[in-house]
């Protein structure tokens, strides 16, 4: 039995001014399609919600920057993320990201592995994130190009 969970932040820059900009409503009239459809998926365990009725994390704003917006979730294994992420209407909307993101240039996206029962806080997955982009993939957080194993068990 796995004694560990992932973790996954992903950020982007909207091509809006902010999530209510007229560019962004089609995304934005889809989100709590996608989200509900992560919290069924196979494997998900958590994800971050702000305090608004919309139970997103559109709200949060840990860059100070209203064009940017981050997802942070918690998954049974990588297997179970890649299959929500690549298998499911959210491919839909991964296809079609250059319709509302802007182009990132560093990493955007970060995954470590975390003691099951553990939530990462937006802090957290915020250093996480950053630390990948200073220092490239390794064994404290990496990306889905370059996996590590989950640990093993104690």
């Amino acid at each position: 039995m796995s004694h560990y969970h992932l973790a996954e932040i992903n950020i982007a820059k909207m091509k809006g001014v902010n999530i209510n900009d007229p560019i962004m409503k089609e995304f934005v009239d889809n989100l709590d399609t996608v989200n509900t459809l992560a919290e069924e998926s196979e494997g998900f365990v958590w994800r971050l919600k702000d305090d608004t009725d919309s139970y997103n994390a559109t709200s949060l704003n840990p860059y100070n920057d209203e064009q940017i917006i981050i997802n942070v979730s918690v998954w049974e294994s990588i297997e179970t993320l890649e299959h929500y992420m690549y298998k499911t209407f959210h491919s839909d909307f991964l296809r079609r990201r250059k319709e509302w993101f802007q182009k990132f240039g560093k990493a955007h996206t970060a995954i470590w592995w975390i003691p099951k029962g553990h939530i990462p806080t937006m802090e957290e997955a915020v250093e996480k994130l950053d630390y990948l982009q200073k220092n490239g993939p390794s064994e404290l957080v990496f990306d889905l190009r370059n996996k590590y194993l989950m640990p093993v068990n104690p």
